[in-house]
């Protein structure tokens, strides 16, 4: 497995991918359609201080994705983050060695600590970020998605 930053032609593969899990659904509070260019939207807007990696098979196939990138819900020391792996493909060492390389860039870039919002229904994206020493710190109760699904989300925290 390699892992790499993300670049804009790896945005195709990143928005199938995405949409394969908003279909199986239960992990992400993102629903509809995710196109090419909603991923180059949100890879380009803030550039500064937001990292992307993408996980890949030798032959290129891209198995996960990983970005950090600053929220205005957020101080300035703190960034948010977002993990992606293929379904089907989960247990692989995917999100673990993003984490190593989003771990690292978040430090060089600046941040103190790492915020994760997860559904309070994603059991397996609650695992993973508490596996990488995530802890609670917060609770948002009746978050509604934009397809109208009210779900309630953990924010979890790790301090660099």
């Amino acid at each position: 497995m390699i892992i790499r930053p993300a670049h804009d032609l790896d945005a195709g593969e990143m928005a199938a991918l995405l949409r394969e899990i908003i279909a199986i659904g239960g992990t992400t509070a993102l629903t509809g359609e995710v196109s090419r260019d909603d991923i180059l939207g949100w890879m380009s807007t803030p550039r500064d201080g937001a990292a992307w990696h993408v996980a890949e098979t030798e032959e290129g196939e891209i198995l996960g994705f990983q970005y950090i990138r600053p929220n205005a819900d957020l101080p300035p020391e703190a960034v948010n983050i977002a993990t992606f792996a293929k379904p089907g493909r989960q247990g692989l060492g995917i999100g673990s060695r993003l984490f190593e390389a989003t771990r690292k860039v978040a430090k060089d870039l600046g941040y103190t600590w790492i915020n994760a919002d997860i559904r309070a229904d994603n059991e397996s994206g609650l695992a993973y970020y508490q596996s990488r020493g995530f802890e609670d710190y917060g609770r948002i109760e009746g978050y509604r998605m934009a397809d109208g699904r009210v779900v309630d989300k953990i924010l979890k925290r790790l301090d660099l």
